[in-house]
Formats: structure tokens, C-alpha cells, sequence
């Protein structure tokens, strides 16, 4: 008898034991390593104490912001998949997280013939149509080192985030929302939107729509159109973007707003008070031989609002780029960008040089695996 329990209790185990084995033969899974290591030289005038110092660095991303991640993809069988991401940005030069989040994606979904419901940490909307849509070089739809458009995207991303996406022929749509979720610091906030996007025969164009409510109780409605033109080498592109404050923001919600317009790499400028800053875009790209690519953008922005004058004014940005593939993965790089500001005296590029025209130049090496 005691010999008889062993026996069912092993057989038992076995079974136990070999039945997730038996579930992942039913459909095929796959797990994806991915990364890009981008490092550069970047040397700007007008920065520093006085406005009129030059500054010569290593910079851990010039085109990419460097990163790793892991896709998964699970076939659960009749046309419907499991699929997921994490990704972490890094800083190539000093081997440090990139952001306060370690992982700046971080979703989990399902996707089939009705479409696409991911959940989690992710793109919001207004970065999916542009960078799909319009995005400002063909080969790498931002440089990292100056990308003004980002500046409008409303951060880019969002905490908390419901996203569904379905596409028919020409046609994708999407709709995201995230959960009012708010910690300690206030960075959390209830966002909405959607977009709508047709592309066939190089001609691509979209309309999107997001707010933003703030923890203070302030609200950023931002939308954005545009679209593209590709034939063969050519490349063509214009876009139009606006953010919108509304309601009287706190504090918090001040910096939040001020974190997403300002910084070097957004091509920013100081927000001051102002509650509206428009944004017009046009470029082209162009590729010489399968190894070269060329491209050059130009932004035009204004903001309003504030009753304080001296807050309210224009930018003018100008990026050029040429891009060289040694292979597939490795390319080398060199761009040129001019930010000029005009308008109310606290218009500026930053609180610290308060310089009202900057010139960068940036070379560096990408790896993408």
C-alpha cells in the first residue's frame, strides 16, 4: 500500500510538472532581445554664467537615447497573441539611468483581428501619430540631442495607461486613457485621447487629440495634424502642434507644464505664465546612396497667455543631420542645430545663461542590435 501511494504521488508530480509544458506547445512564444548604444560629442555657445560661454561635452545619446529592452510574443492560437515590453533608457557616458523611471516602457496586452489592448506604462498618442506620421527624419524620426517637437507631446508617455488600436487597410486608430493615479510627488495624471491616421502610396497624414489633467486641477488640452510624402529618396514633411493650459495651476502643476516645454534637448524655452505655445513644423530628408542620409528641419514656435508681457514671444529652431550606415546596425552621425528666441525678456533658452540664441553641433556613434 505504501509502495502503491509513491508511485501515484510521483506519477502525481509528473503530471503537475509537465503540464505547463503541455500548455506552451499549443502555440509558439518568443522572447526578443533589442537595444540601441548611442554616444556623442556635443559643443554649444551661449551657455553658462553670462550667456556667452561655450560648452564641450560627451553626451550619452545624440541621436537615440541609448536603451535595452525585451519584447514577448505569445501565439494563443485562432489569430490571437500575447504580447509585452520593457524599456529601460540609459546614458552611454556614464552608464546611469537616463530617467526617474527605470523603466520607461513597461505593458502587457493582447492583440488579434479586432486589434491591439495594451496596458501599462507606454507612448500616449500624440507621440504614436507623429513619430508614425510625420516625425522628422525617415531614418530616425528625432535626434535626441535636439528635438523641439517633444516639447508638445505632453511628456511622450504616460503612467497607468489603457490603449487600444486597431487598423483597417489605410486606416489606424487609436484611443489611450490612464488612470488618475496620483503619488506623492504629483507626477501622475489622468490623460485621454485618440488619433486617427491613413497612409498609402508614400502619403501619409493624421489628426490626434490628448489632455492632460494635472494634479492641481489644471487641464493641457494639446492636439496636433500633419502629414508626409515619400518617393523614393525623397522624404517631406509638415505638422502643426498646440498645447493649451486651462484652469489655474498650482505649483506642481506649473512644473509639470515647465518640465514638458523647457529643456535643452526639447529645444525649449522659460514658459513663465504663459498658458498657449503653438508649434509649426516643415522638413525634408533625403538619401543620397544606400549608405548616406541628409536632413534638414525647421520649427517655428509661439507662445501667449501670460499677463505678464515680457512672458510671451517666439522661437525659431533649425536642425541639419547627416547620417552615414557602415551596416545595418552601425552608423555614424553629425548634425547641426540654431535656436534663436524673440519677444519679452523672459524669453530665454535657460534661467542660468539667459541666452537668446544657441548654436550646437553633435557627432557621434549608434549601435543598434
Amino acid at each position: 500500500m505504501q509502495k502503491s501511494f509513491v508511485k501515484n504521488a510521483i506519477a502525481m508530480a509528473a503530471l503537475v510538472v509537465a503540464t505547463p509544458v503541455v500548455f506552451a506547445q499549443q502555440g509558439t512564444s518568443s522572447v526578443q532581445l533589442y537595444g540601441i548604444v548611442d554616444a556623442a560629442v556635443r559643443h554649444t555657445n551661449n551657455e553658462g554664467v553670462g550667456g556667452n560661454s561655450s560648452l564641450t561635452k560627451m553626451i550619452g545619446g545624440g541621436m537615440s537615447q541609448s536603451r535595452w529592452g525585451i519584447n514577448v510574443t505569445e501565439d494563443l492560437g485562432g489569430g490571437l497573441k500575447a504580447i509585452a515590453n520593457l524599456e529601460n533608457r540609459f546614458l552611454t557616458d556614464s552608464g546611469s539611468t537616463a530617467t526617474a523611471n527605470y523603466w520607461q516602457q513597461s505593458w502587457v496586452g493582447l492583440q488579434g483581428g479586432m486589434g491591439r489592448l495594451t496596458m501599462g506604462r507606454q507612448y500616449n498618442v500624440l507621440f504614436d501619430l507623429v513619430t508614425s506620421t510625420y516625425s522628422s527624419f525617415p531614418y530616425s524620426p528625432y535626434m535626441e540631442a535636439y528635438k523641439p517637437e517633444i516639447g508638445m507631446s505632453l511628456g511622450a508617455r504616460a503612467n497607468n495607461m489603457v490603449k487600444y488600436m486597431a487598423e483597417f487597410g489605410a486606416v489606424r486608430g487609436a484611443l489611450q486613457y490612464s488612470f488618475d493615479e496620483k503619488d506623492v510627488s504629483g507626477a501622475s495624471a489622468k490623460t485621454a485621447g485618440g488619433y486617427l491616421r491613413y497612409s498609402a502610396n508614400g502619403i501619409s497624414a493624421g489628426i490626434g487629440y490628448q489632455n492632460y489633467e494635472l494634479p492641481q486641477n489644471a487641464k493641457v488640452d494639446a492636439w496636433t495634424l500633419g502629414g508626409s510624402y515619400r518617393m523614393n529618396a525623397l522624404y517631406f514633411n509638415l505638422g502643426y502642434g498646440q498645447n493649451k493650459l486651462k484652469g489655474t495651476p498650482g505649483p506642481v502643476d506649473s512644473a509639470i507644464v515647465g518640465g514638458m516645454w523647457g529643456g535643452d534637448t526639447n529645444g525649449g524655452f522659460t514658459r513663465g505664465a504663459a498658458d498657449k505655445r503653438q508649434m509649426a513644423k516643415i522638413g525634408f530628408g533625403y538619401q543620397f546612396t544606400p549608405q548616406l542620409n541628409v536632413g534638414m528641419h525647421y520649427y517655428h514656435a509661439k507662445q501667449s497667455g501670460s499677463p505678464v508681457a515680457s512672458d510671451n514671444g517666439k522661437a525659431n529652431f533649425l536642425v541639419a543631420v547627416a547620417d552615414y550606415a557602415f551596416s545595418k546596425r552601425t552608423d555614424a552621425y553629425f548634425g547641426v542645430d540654431y535656436t534663436k528666441v524673440k519677444g519679452g525678456s523672459n524669453i530665454v533658452l535657460d534661467p542660468i545663461s539667459r541666452a537668446r540664441d544657441r548654436t550646437g553641433i553633435t557627432a557621434g556613434l549608434r549601435h543598434r542590435f
